[in-house]
């Protein structure tokens, strides 16, 4: 569809966009998410939709890079030793998914009259579930961080890397394609391992001093174009010896993981991931053919069955004989049934190798694209079973809801002030997570042994990114009045649920956040300049009764003044700064039980 005198991508563009912007909220109103919304709005505008647009091929080639980006931001969430610890779920559990999971779907292939090297590339293709898709669902419920959430993801970063043994096989069963001496294999394979050798090297040692070169010079947009320089140049480095980009920008956020500047990365990169894979979503859609649907439906429809069940069988056996939870178990089974992106990769292969007829390979295409139009059915559909127990009275049922609760607290500002109140917080074990916009003050932090990372406070982006969306409590120890009230108001609009505790600087600014509404605030010198009045009076002789009958009435004052300060100005309230603390009278409680006692 062209319009005369306007070029063509804009036109597009705007397609794309009303497209999403129509589907997209009908498809969250009804609870099936996002992801079903771009699916939708793609197959509607696609070549075999309405035919507004061509084919989705040119498309996807750029929205793949929004699983590249999507890869990146979750290796910023995980550090190297948390990778370490899922070990076991990423080559045990993953490993025994794929190729159960492969194996079953090539015996049924096979037993249906399909060649062995259809069957093949068809099982093994359909084990792999969609990273993009389960992943996109897992944030929508916040549950990435939970455990079966990081049990799904290990799952998933295996069947990442499982593409590069999948290519070879489809180089084995065309051995034209293939490399056909042993010093050819050794020399992809040091290639391979240089190239990956050379991501770890550049993101230990340069990607970290680059990133706080370039915060020093507060130039936001060259922080970002760093962010996805690091992003994308992974990515390519991995793409051009043969591995998957996505699997390349996975390492170099894990490297960057343990940065200061994690946060705002994650922040800056968020926006363009977004768009990318929404755009990733609607070029799947449009490649959906309604014409071999409707003329292989009754084909297709089992396949979908098929790849569901069979392959949520094993997911829920493996992960419930691998330790987990019934309930975690399920909605594993759920989240993960679906085909993914990396079965178009791998069929697209098999075609160019001619192993895989086109027709076949569109059959599969459709086979993968329903699976991830069914899989939000099937949460939906556990969700409603999980309510339906808890509302028969049902105690421990088996299955739970996806809801979970991870409450943290954030410090906004590290200085000494904010670095004692981190200091009292983790003495009770809770999960801290701070940041500063001083570079300088970071690496200080940093050596004394405190994870402290790179942020911006006026930023509702950046304080999401450091948990404030489910923060039970938001800590305000910045020096910087303005930039205080500034953060405040984003943080009550956008993370209402936190409380809010403040450091003020002074009256006045103790003044103006009451008037904000804050949770709580204290002025940075009244306690200690409290503290050195008594040590003072102390020293002078004076009895610790009368200090505390002091300190009482001074605080009683200052409260008083406070109040009327609020309704009739900064200088109100003056004469409650002076004036002698009475003494108490001989008949007080305390002295008669004093009396009582012989004292």
């Amino acid at each position: 569809m062209a319009v005369e005198g306007v070029p063509p991508f804009f036109t597009e563009t705007i397609i794309f966009l009303s497209a999403t912007v129509i589907a997209v909220p009908v498809a969250k109103r009804l609870g099936l998410g996002s992801v079903v919304g771009y699916l939708a709005a793609g197959a509607v505008i696609g070549p075999f939709g309405l035919g507004y647009l061509g084919s989705g091929e040119d498309v996807l080639h750029v929205a793949e890079l929004g699983v590249v980006l999507l890869l990146f931001v979750i290796g910023l969430e995980l550090d190297p030793q948390k990778l370490w610890r899922m070990k076991r779920d990423i080559f045990g559990l993953g490993a025994a998914q794929v190729v159960l999971t492969g194996l079953s779907l090539y015996a049924l292939g096979y037993y249906l009259g399909f060649s062995r090297e259809v069957s093949l590339v068809a099982g093994f293709g359909l084990a792999l579930s969609s990273t993009a898709f389960a992943l996109q669902i897992l944030q929508e419920r916040g549950q990435l961080s939970s455990p079966y959430g990081q049990r799904a993801f290990g799952i998933l970063l295996f069947q990442d890397m499982s593409i590069v043994p999948l290519l070879a096989m489809i180089a084995i069963l065309a051995p034209q394609e293939g490399p056909s001496t042993a010093i050819e294999i050794a020399g992809e394979v040091a290639v391979i391992l240089g190239a990956i050798a050379g991501v770890i090297l550049a993101g230990r040692y340069l990607a970290s001093p680059l990133f706080s070169l370039l915060a020093s010079s507060r130039a936001r947009e060259i922080m970002l174009t760093a962010a996805l320089l690091v992003a994308f140049g992974s990515a390519w480095i991995m793409h051009a010896v043969g591995l998957s980009m996505a699997l390349g920008a996975f390492l170099a956020g894990v490297l960057l993981a343990e940065s200061s500047f994690r946060h705002t990365l994650e922040a800056d990169i968020e926006p363009f991931r977004s768009l990318l894979m929404g755009l990733f979503f609607v070029a799947v859609g449009m490649s959906l053919d309604f014409s071999i649907l409707m003329d292989n439906l009754w084909l297709i429809v089992c396949g979908v069955l098929a790849v569901m069940l069979i392959k949520g069988v094993f997911l829920w056996g493996l992960t419930r004989g691998s330790g987990s939870s019934n309930s975690d178990a399920f909605r594993v089974a759920v989240t993960l049934p679906q085909g993914g992106e990396f079965a178009f990769v791998l069929f697209t292969a098999a075609i160019g190798a001619g192993i895989l007829p086109f027709e076949t390979a569109n059959l599969l295409n459709s086979i993968v694209i329903l699976t991830m139009l069914m899989t939000p059915l099937a949460c939906l559909g556990l969700d409603w079973v999980a309510e339906r127990l808890k509302q028969s009275g049902v105690e421990n049922p088996v299955i739970e809801t996806f809801e979970d609760a991870a409450p943290t607290v954030v410090v906004v500002g590290f200085g000494r002030f904010g670095m004692t109140v981190a200091q009292i917080l983790t003495s009770e074990g809770l999960e801290v997570r701070a940041i500063d916009n001083r570079p300088d003050r970071i690496a200080y932090a940093r050596k004394l042994g405190y994870k402290i990372y790179y942020g911006d406070a006026t930023r509702a982006d950046v304080l999401a990114a450091a948990g404030a969306n489910k923060a039970a409590l938001i800590a305000m120890c910045i020096e910087n009045d303005r930039v205080m009230g500034r953060s405040i108001d984003l943080i009550r609009d956008g993370f209402p649920g936190a409380l809010v505790f403040c450091r003020a600087t002074d009256r006045a600014h103790a003044l103006e956040l009451t008037r904000k509404g804050v949770d709580y605030q204290i002025r940075e010198t009244f306690e200690s300049s409290l503290a050195f009045g008594k040590a003072a009076l102390e020293s002078l002789g004076t009895p610790l009764d009368r200090i505390a009958q002091i300190e009482e009435d001074v605080r009683r004052r200052d409260e008083e003044r406070l109040q009327m300060q609020l309704t009739e100005g900064l200088f109100a309230g003056a004469d409650r700064l002076h004036g002698v603390t009475p003494r108490r009278r001989a008949t007080d409680e305390t002295v008669i039980e004093s009396k009582n006692r012989g004292e």
